[in-house]
């Protein structure tokens, strides 16, 4: 087996800013990666003229508290305020504000301009930033809060509910990827449960990809492939977080930084393939991500072989028909049951004749040891 903590497994990536990097990271463990940005390469548009008119608005009275969501959309509008000449005057309005920051790199941006943040949450999550007001007495309190790429109008109608006037600033509006066809082979390919994971960067990626997958009918493919075989790793909390409402589990590390999410795949995806060990005919078949070996000995299969033994496996043992394997080929596959029995020929030229069992009128089954 290879040195390499990540050969044989397929890793899609949705990134579009900082791609190369993790694209560099994941392949130089030896994995193989699918790149599919959900967004665009500059995802950030700024609409300046409501921009402007929303710093006009924000400017017309005092602020209480002023909540700071992404370093990114912070650093463009106080930029945008200085081509407006109010940039001083931004700073010393918000200044005199209580200030509040999600995570780090807001307040990186908060300090560099001469602000200082009062509190910001451990967990990088607005949802605690939310729980930290909520517990507040907010009657007649002003909070502006400055959007990350994407509405914030429920939060913002739940902290009016408590009394607060609250108004949100979008700097940015984050847009989709430009071609959306690479998003849409990846969400094939998590359907038929050909990747093991998939990167993600942003919470607006999450939501881009599930937008995609809904608008071809492969929504439910894709949720189901994520809950049991495919894994959705993210970089932080805040990307996870745009997965609950789907139902997906997902993992992320400690540190939100690229490294350390590839460096927890290189755990996470070995660890799970080392149950897939099997008694198949006397032989000991192991999946090792895309590696198969028969007795500690790689086994090279092609795509439509491997796409027949991935099926068998899903229940070894048990029958797969014929249509379901015919169903289970790569796309371009020839769309016949004789295209099932060339797979079928290569898989036991592959694994031995004995491992390929044919179980009459009804398809094939994996013999597994009772």
């Amino acid at each position: 087996m290879s040195e390499l903590p990540l050969a044989g497994f397929r890793v899609g990536v949705t990134a579009a800013r900082r791609a190369e990097e993790q694209i560099a990271l994941l392949e130089r463990r030896g994995a193989e990666v699918v790149h599919a940005p959900a967004l665009s390469v500059d995802p950030n548009r700024i609409d300046e003229a409501a921009l402007l008119a929303a710093t006009r608005q924000v400017l017309a009275a005092p602020v209480d508290i002023f909540v700071a969501t992404t370093g990114i959309g912070l650093k463009s509008w106080f930029t945008a305020a200085e081509r407006w000449g109010l940039q001083e005057r931004l700073l010393a309005h918000l200044g005199a504000a209580e200030i509040l920051a999600r995570g780090p790199k807001s307040v990186g941006v908060i300090r560099r301009f001469g602000l200082r943040e009062l509190w910001a949450p451990e967990s990088e999550e607005f949802e605690d930033v939310l729980g930290h007001l909520r517990g507040r007495d907010l009657a007649g309190r002003r909070i502006v809060v400055q959007e990350h790429g994407q509405s914030l109008s429920m939060a913002a109608h739940a902290l009016r509910r408590l009394g607060a006037s609250v108004e949100t600033v979008a700097v940015y509006r984050v847009e989709g990827a430009e071609d959306p066809e690479p998003m849409f082979g990846l969400i094939e390919q998590i359907a038929a449960r050909r990747v093991h994971a998939v990167t993600f960067t942003a919470a607006p990626a999450v939501a881009a990809m599930m937008a995609a997958a809904t608008s071809t009918g492969q929504r439910d493919d894709v949720v189901s492939a994520f809950q049991a075989d495919v894994v959705a790793s993210c970089v932080g909390p805040v990307t996870a977080a745009a997965f609950e409402m789907w139902g997906v589990p997902s993992v992320y590390p400690d540190r939100s930084r690229l490294a350390a999410m590839v460096k927890q795949l290189e755990a996470e995806l070995p660890s799970r393939a080392e149950g897939t060990a099997l008694e198949v005919a006397g032989h000991i078949l192991l999946l090792h991500g895309d590696q198969v070996l028969l007795d500690g000995v790689e086994v090279k299969l092609s795509p439509a072989p491997a796409a027949v033994l991935q099926a068998l496996l899903v229940n070894p043992g048990s029958v797969v028909s014929r249509r379901d394997l015919l169903a289970a080929l790569p796309s371009g596959t020839a769309g016949s049951e004789h295209a099932v029995e060339m797979a079928v020929a290569r898989l036991r030229a592959g694994l031995g004749t004995r491992c390929v069992q044919t179980v009459v009128k009804r398809g094939y089954r994996l013999a597994t040891a009772p």
